[in-house]
Order: C-alpha cells, then structure tokens, then sequence
C-alpha cells in the first residue's frame, strides 16, 4: 500500500457501514462462513488492487445486504454519513432487482453501470470465484457460473481493470482445468485482439 493511499484510508470511516454490514452474518454461504466474511473479502480485493474511494469501499461492505438481508432499509444507508446518499446508489446498482434475470441483472451493470459499478462487481466475481470449489458446487453449476462470468463480468473487467481481468482468467483457468472442461463462448474478448 502507497503512503498516500493509507492517508486516504486513515480519513475514512467505514465502521458504521461494517455494522450494517453484520446483518449479513446470519445469512451462510454455500462454501461456508457468512456473507459478512464474503463482504469483507470483496473490501479486502479492492484494497488490494489500489482502491481508496470511500464510497467503493463502503458500498463493498454492504454490496449484498439488500438481497439478502431485510432488516436496513434505504434510509438508514442515506443517512449514516455524507457518503451514504451515493454508496447506496452504488450498492442499489449492483442489487439484482426482483424483476431481472440473472442476464438481464448482469447485461444492465456491463451496458448502463458506472464505473464504480463494474469494479465492484469485478472484486465481487472474483471472491465467488476464490469459493467455487468442485468439491463443494456440482460440475454444472460451475459451468454455468464460470460462462456468466466469461459473458458479462469479463468484459466489464476489460473496461475497467486489466490487472482484475488477468485475475478473473486465472481463476477461470483454474477451475476450468479442475473441471476439465472448456466452453464455446470463451473468449470473448480476444477476437478483436488481431
């Protein structure tokens, strides 16, 4: 971490946000733990690719707690601070509304999402990636996961993040390879690569 990024985060108050956050902690994850862990992980990857703007981080925190957590509502995120109004219009731009499918959730980030938007859903991709184990998910289930994430989270890593997509490719790769299978619509982004 560069000296002038552990200034900006010395400055930024995240606790209140970390404590909404603990309502996630009821809620478990398939691999195990919670989604307050998944949280923290995806705080934890944009830590670790240089990100400092506060409302990133904070939204991170909170990313999945309108899915699966009923108990905050919109008010108590607008009022925590003077972030709170934007963090929760970034976390309301990665929460899959009840009327999306999956696609439509995905193709909206990668087609109308902010910048901010598709960085957190890129940290957010590759902390599910980091979990999908072939012991854990049945094979078909991470073909799936991983062609979702060739088609809409790949190219929302080339648009904002090189660094995250060779992250998200290796990941890829590496389940890929546990899985011993390939998939047809891969890659995507390399066809225009000359």
């Amino acid at each position: 971490m560069e000296n002038y990024e552990k200034e900006l985060l010395v400055h930024m108050v995240v606790a209140p946000y970390l404590q909404k956050a603990t309502a996630l902690r009821g809620i478990k994850r398939y691999v195990g733990g919670n989604q307050f862990r998944h949280a923290l992980m995806t705080f934890a990857i944009l830590i670790d690719y240089h990100y400092v703007d506060p409302v990133l981080l904070k939204a991170s925190v909170i990313h999945d707690l309108f899915e699966d957590a009923k108990c905050v509502s919109y008010d108590e995120i607008k009022t925590i601070d003077s972030d709170g109004e934007k963090v929760l219009s970034l976390v309301l731009e990665v929460t899959r509304k009840k009327t999306e499918s999956k696609d439509e959730f995905l193709q909206r980030i990668l087609v109308d999402g902010s910048q901010l938007a598709k960085v957190l859903k890129c940290a957010d991709r590759i902390s599910n990636l980091t979990d999908l184990h072939p012991d854990i998910f049945d094979k078909e289930f991470i073909k799936n996961y991983i062609n979702e994430t060739k088609k809409w989270v790949v190219p929302m890593a080339i648009q904002v993040n090189k660094d995250m997509l060779f992250e998200l490719e290796d990941l890829i790769k590496r389940r890929e390879t546990n899985m011993k299978f390939s998939s047809s619509i891969w890659p995507l982004h390399r066809k225009n690569d000359g």
